[in-house]
């Protein structure tokens, strides 16, 4: 299947080399479980400069930016007109796993690394960015770093408060020394002229990749989502056994009915060649006043919609306000739907998904492409105008827990498909 195991590359050089990295962050940030290193913290500062000190021993060029974002390039290109680049996050979430984010930033050093050992050149300047601020567990919004890059923050996330000590995440970056007044008026902190292109590895975060035996794949798009943190059924409290039903204001029997007719949708739109998932991660009533013989007069859910589609959530969106009124009116109760998250969906690049899947079939014969469920940095490049392309490494277990399990030959064939794609033809 594979090519003579990456020929042309010292495999067993390559995969000691990024597990070291890989360790030597895992020990800078472990936790009760897994690995913490929240967004723009001193952890992550630590972490940025672990791998600064790396990248200088293996004669990389590095630099910060406005962001106090590392970039790291070959000597030569470090004064480049333009460059492709080569990115993704150190910031984990609370007790997360250790690969998410960070593969896509080893990655990077280790497509640098080959180049450089190899005396291989690459067709245009690589630089690898090394991001703060991916996931939203710390300030309750996501792609903070990258949307700072671009010139795409909301005022309202600028001013987000920590969930642990509540500072704004304006007082977070100014306490980094970071100018947010650029930030305030949404433009770009970096010269997005010279982004060629974008590129970011990342472990899959589904298990499609494990269940097909393949180590990689070529990412087609990113979903796109939108959320409510906390839908409120608001209905009316009483005795199981005294209310008959024709009575009954459940906000639980409506939840579930939503959820059923939600499920009818999801279904009808794969059978008819469309794309969506949804998930309620978080449902309860309220424990300081459930019994078992009492109808609750309120539950509580979150509700997360994604497609690749753009089409999609616009009509999904309308079709659960549609539900909600009409279970709200069958059924006696009413639907609060809180405050809505939104991200757009962004499809990758069809130039560099083309380029990938010929890179990916010169390193193991058998290119695969795939969607993405879970969001990533590369949707916020390609928002800004900036081809974006993805490779996924299988990864078994899930993401964002201390059990993520990327193995480290499929990472370097994951590193293997940028580097074809990213070097001059022999």
């Amino acid at each position: 299947m594979m090519l003579q195991s990456l020929k042309g590359h010292d495999d067993a050089a390559m995969g000691a080399l990024a597990a070291q990295v890989f360790d030597g962050i895992r020990a800078l940030s472990p936790d009760t479980a897994g690995v913490s290193r929240p967004a723009f913290s001193d952890i992550e500062t630590r972490t940025l400069d672990w791998l600064a000190d790396f990248a200088r021993t293996e004669g990389l060029h590095v630099e910060e930016d406005a962001g106090r974002n590392l970039l790291f390039c070959l000597p030569e290109d470090a004064n480049a007109a333009s460059w492709v680049l080569i990115g993704s996050h150190v910031d984990s979430v609370p007790m997360g796993g250790n690969y998410d984010g960070l593969a896509g930033v080893v990655a990077g050093l280790m497509v640098l690394i080959r180049a450089a050992r190899s005396g291989r050149s690459f067709r245009r300047p690589v630089k690898c960015l090394a991001m703060r601020g991916e996931e939203s567990a710390w300030f309750g919004a996501c792609y903070l770093g990258s949307k700072m890059l671009t010139g795409q923050l909301p005022d309202a996330e600028l001013a987000a408060a920590h969930k642990g000590d509540g500072r704004s995440l304006r007082d977070h970056l100014e306490a980094l020394g970071i100018d947010t007044a650029p930030l305030a008026a949404q433009t770009p902190i970096c010269d997005l002229s010279k982004i060629e292109g974008y590129l970011e590895l990342h472990i899959e975060q589904g298990p499609l990749l494990v269940e097909r035996g393949l180590p990689a794949a070529i990412v087609s798009g990113i979903r796109g989502n939108f959320r409510h943190r906390l839908v409120r059924c608001i209905g009316e409290a009483g005795h199981s056994g005294a209310v008959p039903r024709a009575y009954r204001h459940d906000p639980v029997l409506a939840f579930a009915e939503l959820m059923h007719r939600l499920d009818d949708t999801w279904d009808h739109l794969l059978r008819t060649g469309r794309d969506l998932v949804l998930t309620s991660g978080i449902v309860g009533t309220d424990p300081a006043s459930h019994a078992i013989s009492r109808i609750p007069d309120e539950l509580g859910f979150s509700l997360d919609i994604r497609s690749q589609d753009a089409a999609i959530p616009d009509q999904m969106r309308a079709y659960l306000r549609e539900q909600m009124d009409d279970i709200g009116r069958s059924r006696g109760v009413r639907f609060d739907t809180g405050a809505e998250v939104a991200v757009a969906p962004a499809l990758m690049d069809a130039a560099v998904i083309a380029g990938l899947e010929a890179a990916m079939a010169r390193v193991t014969d058998e290119p695969f492409t795939m969607p993405s469920g879970g969001g990533h940095d590369a949707a916020i490049f390609a928002q800004a105008g900036i081809p974006a392309g993805m490779v996924f490494v299988r990864n078994r277990n899930g993401s964002h827990n201390p059990d993520e399990a990327m193995d480290i030959g499929d990472f370097l064939v994951g590193t293997a498909i940028l580097s074809a794609y990213l070097e001059a033809e022999e």
